[in-house]
């Protein structure tokens, strides 16, 4: 089929490389010049594990192509992709102008009387944004097509559950597809879209069953992906509580989240207890729900209580650091790690940002090392931070570490040789990641979360 997806972020990307490796003709269009011609080039301007090979291997093929030029975009495409950013607002609303934009440049492009195409919300909008992105689709097209017959187009929601990371990996094998809409003619076509995907023709186990598809209405398959965020990120900040409640009562987390997780109602996924959670999604996703129940006259009192159980997460490692070093100022503190979690370059919302500020205004001198943020020089909000190359360098002079990031390297770092270049060898693990018996042994005080 021929698909055109505008915007080339994480999801834009991702959704763009993995239709054309099914078989698919993509056109991906994005409005920045330098980002069209890195990829052109075949790099990719992100960081996602096997996406770069993929993106060159379906260039190769002929299969892709990038382009800032969106009317060659909306005429190649049967289903369009809108799938740019929509940050959140101060206020916690979800920022659409970007949607709107690209709505109404679609529109304008669209030919009165031209053949049947589908429009896809894939960005995570506010619940009844099918309607008015067809509204503004409209308002373009009449705008730039005044007394033309109407274009024949459907709009279908149909939200991400990519997890950064494992984005490649999530699209091949994912645990449903939502289709929003009520037009039959649409819902088919995004099925054939996805056909491949559907029959596990590219996903690690052929043998599972089918993908299920779920057909839902406009504003439910909005709904869901909202609630879906929502739950995983109340499901971390609950084992957060108690891991909390742990520490004060000599408990060890680890085993109690084992111990519930092994029941089939809860399930051990996302029972790990930390410093918080962070991102693109659960941040802006949690606090657009939140903001959407106030415009309808609720409260969501659980999904408050979840942001704020979280926000109070963010000073456990600064908290346990006083404990052990007492006063920080004058005091060195390296991290170890700085995206928000493994197998990303992205430090939106990261738990690490929050743990710099703290420790910079408790007056402490705050290094850092991360497998790709050092190595890629990033230094975007780390003003006031010593990025260094390597873990050695990072434990030279340290007072304490605290591990931010549970990147698998750090399994296997030469904790010995780094505890001897330190000035306290005291460990706080923000991921209990580490093996609390190995790291005492090296002569560490270990300092886990509600262990």
């Amino acid at each position: 089929m021929r698909v055109c997806v505008i915007g080339t972020g994480y999801v834009g990307l991702v959704t763009g490389v993995c239709l054309a490796h099914s078989g698919h003709q993509v056109i991906c269009v994005d409005n920045n010049e330098e980002k069209v011609k890195l990829m052109r080039s075949g790099q990719s301007p992100i960081y996602e594990p096997g996406l770069s090979e993929l993106m060159q291997s379906s260039m190769q093929k002929g299969s892709i192509e990038f382009t800032t030029d969106l009317a060659a975009g909306v005429d190649h495409g049967e289903i369009m992709f809108i799938a740019v950013g929509t940050p959140p607002l101060p206020n916690g609303e979800s920022d659409t102008r970007y949607v709107e934009a690209v709505a109404r440049g679609i529109g304008s492009n669209l030919k009165g009387g031209s053949e049947f195409k589908v429009i896809v919300n894939k960005s995570t909008v506010p619940i009844g944004s099918g309607d008015w992105v067809r509204m503004i689709v409209m308002d373009g097209f009449n705008e730039a097509n005044e007394g033309a017959s109407e274009p024949s187009f459907a709009v279908v929601s149909n939200p991400e559950f990519l997890r950064e990371g494992s984005a490649v990996h999530d699209t091949f094998n994912p645990d449903r597809i939502v289709l929003g809409s009520n037009e039959a003619q649409a819902l088919s076509m995004m099925e054939k879209l996805y056909q491949p995907i559907i029959t596990r023709e590219f996903a690690e186990d052929k043998e599972l069953p089918q993908v299920p598809v779920v057909k839902t209405d406009l504003s439910s398959a909005e709904m869901v992906k909202y609630a879906a965020n929502a739950f995983l990120a109340t499901k971390i900040s609950f084992v957060n509580e108690v891991a909390n409640i742990c520490d004060r009562v000599g408990a060890d987390v680890v085993q109690v989240a084992q111990g519930i997780g092994l029941d089939s109602r809860i399930g051990g996924k996302f029972l790990q207890a930390g410093i918080g959670w962070g991102g693109s999604c659960f941040p802006k996703d949690v606090s657009a729900l939140i903001h959407t129940a106030n415009d309808y006259g609720y409260e969501a009192q659980l999904m408050k209580s979840a942001v704020s159980v979280n926000q109070h997460q963010r000073t456990i490692a600064i908290e346990k650091l006083q404990s052990e070093l007492k006063i920080l100022k004058g005091k060195t503190v390296g991290l170890l790690g700085l995206t928000f979690k493994p197998d990303t370059d992205d430090m939106r919302d990261a738990p690490a940002l929050t743990l710099i500020e703290q420790l910079n205004r408790l007056g402490a001198k705050v290094k850092a090392y991360d497998p790709i943020v050092s190595q890629t020089g990033m230094r975007h909000g780390l003003s006031n931070v010593y990025v260094e190359t390597d873990p050695e360098r990072l434990a030279d002079s340290c007072d304490a570490l605290v591990l931010v990031t549970d990147w698998s390297q750090f399994k296997t770092l030469d904790y010995g040789a780094m505890a001897k270049l330190m000035n306290m060898p005291v460990m706080i693990d923000g991921r209990n990641f580490l093996d609390p018996t190995e790291m005492r042994s090296l002569g560490y005080r270990y300092v886990g979360v509600g262990r």
